[in-house]
């Protein structure tokens, strides 16, 4: 087996060591949040009420955010084989068999979720099934998969409490006589929108490297680089002309998806949750480009024949 396609595979070290810059400054911020509001206890403080949200938000997320979306669960033997085909790319992975849930709705998107490997879930959407060949969505879904076995769905779910918990912070400034004291009034307000917007961007920055490293690793599960691509594609398009009324309604949860469910973004710009899908597509071109100048046998298809025929440019699920 070749190393690129070796289940315990992820990404390099640079992305590793870029989230743990990241998550190191969004703690590090969420600190100082609280020093200046309490000095050192404050700090104290801020620290045991992250730990405290963050065990209770990664214990229970995936119920949460599955509610949210109305997902209703697939069960092993459905009829179009989604169950199966989920349950042999996680073997492919490496990993237990992750839940599997279907979310009616047009737009075609997916997520994943769950705080670890064993309690992981793929979510997908009925517009996705409609619009991707059997091969595409094995890309898609293998995408969702790499989240897992990187445990990016903890990650995220950790820096979206964070976030949320800065922000929380940021505005009681203005009741803690602690700050006034150090910053003064004007250095209080600024605070209060200064320290939310760059726990945002700390959040964002951490969700456009987990989405390349996941690109990178689905890739490699499913064995064909141009799949992948060929799906953010279709999804990107359909994400930008369907609404997805319960993201909108949640747009907390729209960095989850495997493109963002709320509107399209041109540029990896600092205030985006994923980067540019064009950026994305030429990276797995280049990595299949790369593959096959080399002779690596990325290309060789993961994907298991059950179901209907792939052929055709829509989906054989609808």
């Amino acid at each position: 087996m070749s190393e690129c396609r070796r289940p315990g595979d992820m990404e390099g070290g640079m992305g590793y060591a870029k989230t743990a810059l990241l998550m190191a400054a969004m703690t590090a911020l969420f600190m100082g949040v609280g020093y200046l509001l309490g000095g050192s206890g404050g700090a104290l403080i801020a620290l045991v009420v992250a730990a405290a949200m963050n065990v209770f938000t990664c214990w229970n997320s995936d119920r949460v955010v599955l509610r949210m979306h109305n997902a209703e669960p697939v069960l092993a033997g459905d009829r179009l084989g989604l169950y199966q085909l989920t349950a042999e790319l996680a073997r492919a992975a490496g990993l237990p068999e992750p839940k599997v849930y279907l979310i009616d709705t047009p737009q075609p998107n997916a997520f994943a979720t769950g705080r670890n490997p064993a309690n992981g879930a793929v979510a997908v959407t009925t517009g996705l099934l409609r619009n991707l060949t059997r091969e595409e969505l094995a890309g898609v879904i293998a995408h969702e998969l790499a989240h897992i076995r990187n445990h990016d769905t903890a990650i995220m779910t950790v820096t979206a409490t964070f976030a949320g918990a800065i922000s929380m912070l940021a505005n009681f400034a203005l009741f803690f006589g602690g700050s006034r004291e150090r910053l003064g009034l004007v250095g209080t307000l600024l605070m209060m929108f200064l320290a939310p917007m760059a726990a945002a961007l700390v959040q964002m920055a951490i969700s456009r490297t987990r989405e390349y490293a996941a690109d990178k690793a689905g890739a490699e599960i499913c064995g064909h680089p141009l799949r992948l691509a060929s799906a953010l594609e279709k999804i990107a398009m359909g994400a930008a002309q369907i609404d997805n009324h319960a993201a909108e309604r949640n747009p907390a949860t729209a960095h989850m998806f495997i493109i963002n469910p709320l509107h399209a973004h041109k540029h990896d710009n600092l205030f985006a949750t994923h980067p540019a899908t064009e950026n994305r597509i030429a990276a797995l071109r280049a990595m299949a480009g790369a593959s096959a100048s080399r002779g690596a046998g990325v290309t060789q298809s993961r994907v298991p024949r059950t179901g209907r025929s792939d052929r055709g440019s829509k989906g054989p699920w609808s």
